[in-house]
């Protein structure tokens, strides 16, 4: 008997047999091609997770059901064509045939998107109302309409059936044309789709019951809800109970989906895609609630990461089915894992965001620690094969995400790799992360890849600082150069570093440099060292300016993530300054002045401080990369064609002497984790 024997028990929704309780929900990912079609990409994405033993994917976050409800910014599955069926049907086979089960939601979005793209629609919401979040105006849908989307609802729900999937889930969360019908604050109508109780669940019933009609009793339908908008004058969860109880009552539900929170503010959407800043499964109380006055099925999945979470909640009988979606999106292979008592080797998602943040800029979702996901199709793997061709000596330089990640999968080839770091722990600039008040959790990536690369043997020097010499007596047959960056604060001498008037943001958070009483932060990218700079000062009692050249402090960072530093920053009055650059820094008796121009107006402003932080990025640590560049075979080259074709760099099947000398990450410039990640999976996976 497994401790998590309870995780593996089948369970029915309507006549529809899942092997396990672990559901990947819903969500928006953003590889719908052609058209919203789903394509190589997006079947290969969920034949991973299938493969790897979920019993559920929900697929297509947000799929439309009609032509004025645009999908292009996500990238969506278009459910209004019969164009989708034969691409459902390769997705229903590719997950079928690991044993897995797979069914979409499908949604009108409403007032929920942008008109200016695609057909360029007039978007509709119940009484016209505008939402926060997409800026986008909206018209007063009128009652043929209102028809008009129900019979789109059923022609999808078609359509998924025939191209084989196992069911549809009706989106009535996050504020879509079902639950902006619902809620009070959204629907304002006085006609028999309004006013009452009754009248507001109207829609969604008559969406449920042409569905049903259209595919019959035995195929699956749910219903996606939230268990509490967190809004003053929308649902509260006593609310929520009432509907779920309503539906349910009806027989035409087979299971609900509960998470928490609206979002249609951009305060209310950090809540639906909980962050790092969270505590674990925030919202299982809601779908508890849920669960008690409904009789199917019900999943709940926000911020649940842990197989030991999972077993937990389900022991306890909170909900039937664990979603782990953004776990799965982290290590596909979760449940095998699980299964094969390898809990250890589970890359687990430590909730950057990343993912989530990247869709909310219209961009395709990647995991910031795991580059092979959704880019199966392209032949990045997994599971990485043992070489067959000659064992190599690989040294490499540089203990960050980006050389451990290389060291690793070259490990994994069965190389002999030993790994170089200067300081006396692994962890590069993560390290630097974790230590703002928001941020410790992104250490998880590290201590993964140290369980790794203890499991796979490689010899890990810390403390040790590499020079050419060192390196040329290790005799590597290739040597990665992963050696980061440092803070780049010369870039306009007024500033003041080379007097020290200045620090970097890696100062504060490393602790070298003690908090002033009164800071000025400048920074100039826009992400998250700077915000994680001033949330920690301020959590030390610091009065703290924030000032960026940019649009805002924090633009940078995605739509679920800034409103949890924002929330913060507030509460801490920390001030936020916009459009003013840096010009100088000078000393005025005890104090600090910075001088501050208006972009736009050029006119100048003074602050007088004890502390002047600056984040201004990085520039690489490359000296011993251009030391050991002429004498290396390929003189530090990359084949580009290669590289970005995800095939072997023609080098390594060449003859020759001397070592292959390659760099990457921060060592080249300054990108991010995910980045220096996918350089060195692509780089070391034909090793």
């Amino acid at each position: 008997m497994s401790q998590f024997d309870v995780l593996f028990q089948p369970l029915n929704i309507n006549k529809l047999t899942i092997r396990n309780r672990i559901v990947s929900t819903a969500h928006a990912e953003v590889y719908a091609t052609d058209g919203g079609m789903t394509t190589d990409r997006y079947v290969k994405y969920y034949e991973e997770k299938a493969k790897g033993g979920c019993g559920l994917c929900i697929c297509g976050g947000s799929s439309v059901v009609s032509i004025d409800s645009p999908q292009s910014w996500w990238s969506s599955v278009n459910l209004s064509t019969d164009r989708i069926i034969p691409h459902f049907q390769n997705l229903a086979d590719a997950v079928h045939k690991h044993g897995g089960k797979i069914m979409i939601q499908i949604s009108h979005m409403g007032r929920r998107s942008r008109w200016d793209g695609e057909n360029w629609p007039n978007l509709m919401s119940p009484s016209g109302i505008r939402e926060p979040v997409h800026r986008a105006t909206c018209k007063t849908i009128e009652v043929e309409e209102i028809w008009r989307v129900i019979g789109d609802f059923v022609q999808a729900a078609r359509r998924a059936k025939e191209g084989g999937l196992d069911g549809v889930e009706l989106s009535a969360v996050h504020q879509h044309m079902i639950d902006q019908f619902w809620s009070p604050r959204v629907n304002k109508r006085t006609d028999e789709w309004g006013g009452t109780f009754e009248g507001r669940m109207k829609f969604g019933l008559e969406v449920a019951k042409a569905v049903r009609e259209e595919v019959g009793p035995d195929f699956v339908v749910g219903m996606r809800i939230t268990g509490d908008e967190f809004h003053p004058d929308g649902l509260n969860h006593d609310d929520m109970k009432q509907i779920a109880k309503y539906y349910d009552e009806t027989g035409l539900i087979d299971y609900f989906g509960v998470v928490g929170s609206g979002c249609d503010t951009h305060n209310t959407l950090a809540n639906v895609i909980p962050n790092m800043s969270y505590p674990p499964e925030p919202f299982l109380h809601l779908a508890a609630g849920i669960k008690e006055v409904v009789s199917v099925p019900v999943i709940h999945a926000q911020n649940i990461k842990d197989p030991n979470q999972a077993k937990r909640i389900v022991e306890a009988g909170y909900v039937d089915f664990v979603g782990m979606t953004r776990a799965h999106i982290a290590d596909p292979h979760l449940i095998a894992k699980i299964k094969n008592d390898q809990v250890d080797q589970i890359r687990q998602c430590v909730g950057a965001n990343y993912c989530i943040d990247r869709q909310y800029q219209g961009l395709d979702v990647l995991c910031i620690q795991n580059a092979a996901t959704s880019r199966e199709y392209m032949g990045l793997p997994h599971i990485i094969e043992k070489t067959e061709g000659p064992i190599r000596s690989v040294v490499v330089v540089g203990g960050g995400p980006g050389g451990m990640e290389a060291a690793r999968v070259a490990a994994e080839r069965g190389h002999k790799v030993t790994l170089l770091e200067r300081n006396e722990e692994l962890g590069g600039q993560i390290t630097i992360a974790a230590k703002a008040p928001q941020r410790d959790q992104i250490a998880g990536i590290t201590r993964w890849l140290v369980m790794e690369l203890d499991r796979l043997g490689v010899e890990v020097r810390t403390g040790v600082t590499a020079d050419a010499q060192m390196i040329r007596d290790l005799k590597p047959d290739v040597c990665v150069m992963a050696t980061g960056g440092r803070p780049y604060m010369d870039q306009n001498p007024a500033w003041g570093a080379e007097e020290g008037l200045v620090v970097s943001s890696w100062d504060i958070l490393n602790g070298k440099v003690e908090p002033g009483k009164n800071v000025l932060i400048y920074d100039t990218i826009c992400e998250f060292s700077g915000l994680s700079a001033a949330d920690y000062l301020s959590s030390k009692g610091s009065l703290v300016e924030i000032v960026t050249d940019d649009i805002k402090p924090g633009v940078g960072i995605g739509g679920t993530t800034f409103p949890t530093y924002y929330r913060s920053l507030y509460e801490k009055e920390v001030v936020m300054t916009s459009d003013f650059l840096l010009e100088k820094v000078y000393r005025e008796g005890d104090n600090l002045v910075a001088v501050l121009e208006n972009e736009y107006t050029g006119q100048h402003e003074e602050r007088v401080v004890d502390q002047v932080v600056i984040e201004n990025g990085i520039r690489p640590n490359e000296e011993l990369y251009y030391e050991l560049k002429e004498e290396s075979r390929n003189k530090g080259q990359l084949d580009v064609e290669a590289m970005f074709d995800i095939k072997p760099q023609p080098i390594l099947s060449e003859s020759g002497d001397g070592m292959i000398l390659w760099r990457l990450g921060d060592c080249v410039s300054q990108r991010n984790t995910h980045a220096a990640m996918y350089d060195a999976l692509r780089l070391c996976k034909d090793l």
